[in-house]
């Protein structure tokens, strides 16, 4: 170097903890960014990335998956770094992460399910849509789950594209489910499964229903099932009618009407769509046996219309009852929480009374939108982060290197999963895969993980 010259200012440094959409988004935007080189290191709890790419698209849906191979571009960056089998609050501090880089952005999404409340949601038989999807994903966290299957009706309780997903997968033939991805063990038991009827329950009524069109249109198209609406439920007064509608739910309505003229064509499995009823309370002798619900009514309240309980009950016999009310956040260590919305307080991506942290996707605004909607609030939350780089306010302080944030995150956890590890599980899961003419194989449980990562298991403390 030049006798006086200026050294280089060193790459700003950014931690994304969540390897979902919204993680790598954000990843990609910053590796990206004309104005200077910024390197980028991706945390998990999982040795695996991609997020609900992975756990929580429905397994028939291998083209939403597809999206995998835009952050397989992203990996190849110069500057990324990719830190599996990491949990930040437990291996390693907010404050830590903070010290070791110049700025650090949470995606990790709105991890659980949210409750109904109602008496008996509790009864063996039970079950969130989150643990569902998870199980027959393969999610580690849900792969030892046992399911009975045995039982002729299934009732899922919402009226989004989750639900709809939940009563597609208990639905689909053998032949639908042997040509995906679907965890072997759920695999399996669908296959053996006696469930002959799904009833999916919207509160509200049909022009309020949250399922996008091709979610719901795909219902019609399913190899050995029928899809039943009693046409009573789209009968709306004309003073109670949600105008003006957007084109989702215009479609949406229209399809109804399609499912309700479509006479019944004897189909192995029905799935029966009703609006305007919620539950009251799920009724059995320590296991589920039957749901109490209420019809509603919708009424207009200062302008909006909302669905009020009437007078009319009825009991469903049933033997599983799957809640798809929504998803919602869970605090972190260190980090401000709104208790209310289920999420990290933020203002255009700027954590609430923290320097230097940010949030994107569905911890910062809610669970809402499909998985492109990501892209757009991680840029968002990226422009923050980049302003506030070139007004000098990050990336000036001393910073631990790439090699020596590796060196110290291996002392903790032995068992770090790195990218090349990453793609040697998904090599191994192709592959096996490929023997049985499907997209992959995948292995379910961690230590199969870490195994196919190339690397050994290394017991946790339960304490932390």
């Amino acid at each position: 170097m030049t006798i006086g010259a200026t050294r280089p200012a060193r790459p700003p440094r950014v931690a994304i903890v969540g390897s979902g959409p919204s993680g790598f988004y954000a990843a990609g935007q910053l590796l990206s960014h004309k104005g200077r080189a910024i390197e980028v290191d991706i945390y998990d709890r999982l040795p695996t990335p991609w997020g609900l790419v992975r756990g929580g698209v429905a397994p028939d849906h291998p083209k939403i998956k597809s999206v995998s191979r835009v952050y397989e571009k992203i990996a190849r960056m110069p500057g990324f770094r990719f830190h599996g089998s990491v949990e930040v609050g437990r291996d390693l501090s907010h404050e830590e992460l903070s010290a070791w880089y110049d700025a650090v952005l949470y995606a990790v999404g709105t991890a659980t399910d949210r409750r109904s409340g109602i008496p008996g949601e509790d009864l063996a038989g039970s079950w969130s849509a989150t643990e569902f999807v998870g199980w027959y994903n393969g999610h580690p966290d849900f792969s030892d789950l046992q399911f009975d299957l045995s039982g002729r009706r299934a009732i899922v309780i919402g009226n989004g594209n989750v639900a709809v997903d939940v009563a597609r997968m208990l639905s689909l033939t053998e032949d639908e489910l042997r040509g995906t991805d679907i965890a072997e063990h759920a695999l399996e038991a669908l296959v053996g499964a006696k469930v002959e009827e799904i009833f999916v329950l919207g509160r509200r009524g049909p022009e309020q229903a949250a399922f996008t069109n091709p979610e719901l249109r795909e219902l019609g198209v399913m190899g050995d099932a029928d899809v039943i609406v009693d046409p009573g439920d789209l009968q709306i007064p004309d003073e109670l009618r949600e105008e003006p509608l957007d084109a989702t739910a215009r479609r949406n309505v229209e399809l109804l009407h399609e499912y309700a003229r479509t006479p019944r064509a004897g189909r192995a499995k029905r799935i029966v769509l009703r609006f305007l009823t919620s539950p009251v309370e799920i009724l059995g002798d320590g296991r589920v046996e039957r749901l109490r619900v209420v019809r509603n009514a919708l009424r207009d309240e200062n302008g909006r219309l909302r669905a009020s309980a009437t007078d009319r009950e009825e009991l469903i016999d049933c033997s599983l009852v799957f809640r798809a009310i929504g998803y919602t956040g869970l605090p972190l260590t260190g980090l401000p929480f709104d208790e209310r919305r289920g999420v990290i307080p933020n203002e255009n991506g700027r954590v609430t009374g923290l320097a230097a942290t940010y949030v994107a996707g569905w911890i910062k605004r809610g669970p809402s939108g499909v998985i492109g909607t990501n892209k757009k609030c991680a840029s968002d939350t990226v422009k923050s982060l980049l302003a506030d780089i070139e007004s000098g306010g990050l990336g000036a302080g001393d910073v631990p290197g790439p090699d020596e944030v590796d060196r110290r995150l291996r002392e903790r956890r032995p068992d770090l999963v790195d990218y090349p590890g990453w793609e040697r599980i998904d090599r191994a899961e192709k592959a096996a895969g490929e023997l049985q003419n499907r997209p992959r194989v995948k292995f379910t449980r961690t230590a199969e993980l870490l195994e196919a990562s190339g690397v050994r298991a290394v017991a946790r403390d339960p304490a932390g």
